[in-house]
Formats: C-alpha cells, structure tokens, sequence
C-alpha cells in the first residue's frame, strides 16, 4: 500500500494546488461572464462532456488493466487508443456543431461557443497516455505537468478577464489546457524510457471489443450527468442554466480528491485481484470507506455553509444557486460509490452489465427531470439528480445478481472501524 499512499499523494497535493487556481478563475469568470454568458459555457461544457465517451472510446476504462497485465505491447496499446481517440474526436466535434446548430438555430453566440469549446476533444484524446503513468505508480509527473499546464493557463484567462475579452475567448481556453498537458506527457513519456509509440489495427480491435461495453454505459452516465443542464437551458433558458451549473460545480469543488484517490487505488486493486482474492476484497472495502466519509463529510459541510460558498465564490448575483447547492451536494456520494463500483466490474470481466445499470438510470434520469424541472426549476433537476444517483448506483446492485457481491462489499465500506484504523495506522507512521 506504500506505493498507493505516495501516488495518492503526489496526485492530491498537486490537485490541491490546482484547484486554489482553479477556484479563483472559476469564480472571477463566472462574476465577469454572468449568469447567462456563464449558462452558454456550461451548456457548452455539458454537450461535449455528452459525447466524451464516444471520443475515448471507453479506452480510458481499460488501459491501466491491459498495461499492467501486457507490459511488452504498451507502446502499441497506447499509440493505438491516441490515434483512434484522434479520429474519433473529429467526428465528435462535428456532431456538437450539428446539434447545437439544429437546437439553437437563432443563437449564433451559442453555437460558436460550443464549436470552440468542443476543440478540447482533439488534445484530450492525447491526454489516453496518462493512464500509462497510472500503470507505473508515476503520477507525480503527471500531477506536475497538469499543474504547470493549469498555471499558464489560468494566466491566460486572467489576461482575458482583464482585457474584458469577449465569451469566445473563455470558450476556447479549456482547449489549450489540455494541449500543453497532452503534449508534455508525451514527451516526458519518451524521456523515461517508454516504448515506441506505435498503431495496429489488429491490437485496436481487440481493445475495442473490451472497451465497447464502456461507451453506451458511459455515455448512460453522462446522460443523467448532463441532461439536466441542457434540458435546464431548453425549458427555462441560460440564466437558470447558470444558476444551476454554479450549484453543481460548488457541489464538485473536491471531486479532484476523490477522483486521485479512486485513480491510485485502482492499479492496487487490479494487481490483488490477480493474486489474492482476500486482499482484493479488503483494498476495495477500504476505498469505499475512505470515499464514502469523506463524501458525506463534504455533503454536511456545504449544506450548512451553501449561502457563504455561493455569496463569497459568485457574488450575489448568484443566490438563486444556493438552494440547488443545498439538495444537489449530496449526490456526489452515490456517484462516487459508483466509479468504485466500475473498478470491481473491471477486474471481475463483467462490463456487458453496464449498459444495463446506466441506461435504466438515464431513462430514470430524463424522466425525473422532465415531470420536475417544469414544476419545481433548478431544485426539481437537484431532487432528480439525487433519486438517479441513488437508483444507479446502489439500488441496482442489489437488483442485479451479477454485480450483488459488489455491494455487500459497499455494505462492508459503511463499518467505520475501517476508517478509524486506516487513520491510527497513518498517525502510528508518522510518528515513527
């Protein structure tokens, strides 16, 4: 576990990092933008965020696994994922375009600014290799080339906000970001040592017949993720939109901790399903615990204190947003417990099953949002996001027999002498 630790670690700390600047840009944005400029981006960000499992084509489920189970292809493995993602990218960036066209045929300003901000697509598909550092337990390279990228990034939207550039500017920004962390992580993946990258299509079949079972589940989740932003946006404009997206992305603000945590155990928990079915067991109950705590903690803290984070990081322009940050906060558990739950899947060969565990909560999902939104606005898509993320991500482990042996280690996540201990044991080594 001492490798997880350290990994974690370097993630955490330089996404700690990350997020201060992240914050501060997000919120001087959102003030310059306002609510309905910032609702345009938002609606932006959720139609690409639609299509982002089309783009990797679920690759980004299965690559840790096949790198650390193939060492001597993962110049082939990687090469290959980055060049189908490339082609798939494309592709991808004109469907948004289409959409946003047909749906907002007299809004020219939404349509530029979903076209530019679907450019991210392209750099993040180069961005597959990361999950080789995952593999290898080299995070830290990964961790400071994001936060280098972020700095000058967040450098160039503070020139934007200052030189009072105009909406299509922030839209393309992301774009960048992911270019400049792309690009060094391909060169520094060289540096250490890392084979040729190279592309087989005979290799891309294979991926892909594993990886396939992961685009329409992920797209599922992206589905009851997003759709309430859009279907937000349609019925009752950008402004709510804004509102709402302020809600979700304060209800968010620590998700870069949970994602670093999930992401450094799951090399660990892979390697132990291989060798040591009671230490599998064991590191995955953990990290349900660790996850589901520290979850709720957040959830409590941003209930009580929804007014101060929404007032102090948006401006009171913004209060409209503290209600929805109030009830939406506290999906993030149910959702977080299922991207553990996905790690299980993986190491147990049982991907056809997603599909069927996300569509029936995206149909649940659209449904929900469609009988609420018009009724009770940005609280109603809040309530629905929760009922989702609960019937998704809990209710239907139990229904399904395959995946039922997850959850009762979910159950087990619950115990908290779990936590206490991991806790004793890291103030126990400190000390030493």
């Amino acid at each position: 576990m001492g490798k997880v630790a350290k990994n974690a670690t370097w993630i955490i700390a330089c996404r700690i990092a990350q997020a201060f600047f992240a914050l501060a840009i997000y919120m001087l944005t959102a003030r310059f933008l306002g609510p309905s400029n910032f609702g345009i981006i938002i609606y932006a960000s959720s139609l690409v965020a639609f299509v982002a499992p089309i783009m990797n084509l679920g690759f980004n489920n299965i690559l840790v696994q096949d790198i650390i189970n193939n060492p001597e292809r993962e110049g082939k493995t990687v090469g290959t994922t980055i060049l189908l993602s490339l082609i798939s990218a494309v592709f991808c960036i004109s469907g948004i375009t289409t959409f946003a066209y047909i749906a907002n045929q007299n809004e020219f300003s939404t349509i530029i600014v979903c076209f530019l901000y679907s450019l991210l697509l392209i750099f993040q598909a180069l961005e597959l290799i990361q999950y080789w550092f995952q593999a290898k337990y080299l995070s830290k390279y990964t961790s400071i080339v994001t936060l280098c990228a972020y700095l000058v990034v967040s450098a160039y939207k503070v020139f934007l906000l200052v030189t009072q550039k105009s909406v299509y500017w922030f839209a393309i920004s992301n774009a960048f970001d992911y270019c400049l962390i792309g690009i060094s992580l391909i060169v520094i993946y060289r540096k250490l040592g890392g084979q040729k990258l190279e592309f087989s299509l005979g290799l891309g079949k294979e991926l892909f017949s594993r990886s396939k079972h992961y685009i329409l589940s992920s797209m599922m989740v992206t589905i009851f993720a997003q759709t309430d932003k859009i279907m937000i946006k349609s019925m009752l404009g950008e402004t709510a939109t804004g509102f709402y997206g302020a809600a979700v992305a304060c209800a968010g603000l620590t998700s870069f901790i949970f994602t670093a945590i999930i992401d450094s155990f799951r090399p660990s928990i892979l390697e132990a399903y291989e060798e040591d079915t009671k230490a599998f067991e064991y590191r995955l109950t953990l990290l349900y615990s660790i996850i589901i705590y520290l979850s709720l903690s957040q959830s409590i803290i941003m209930t009580i204190f929804a007014r101060s984070f929404i007032i102090v990081l948006y401006g009171p322009a913004y209060e409209a947003s503290i209600g929805a940050l109030q009830a939406v906060v506290w999906y993030t558990t149910f959702s977080y417990m299922g991207a553990i739950r996905d790690v299980w899947i993986l190491a147990n060969n049982k991907q056809n099953v997603l599909w069927k565990i996300n569509m029936s909560g995206a149909i649940a999902n659209v449904i929900i949002n469609w009988l609420l939104i018009p009724r009770f606005g940005i609280y109603g898509a809040s309530a629905a996001s929760i009922i989702t993320q609960f019937f998704t991500n809990v209710v239907t482990g139990f229904i399904m027999k395959q995946i039922r042996p997850n959850n009762f280690l979910m159950i087990n996540g619950l115990d908290p002498r779990l936590i206490i201990g991991l806790l004793r044991r890291m103030i126990s080594r400190e000390r030493k």
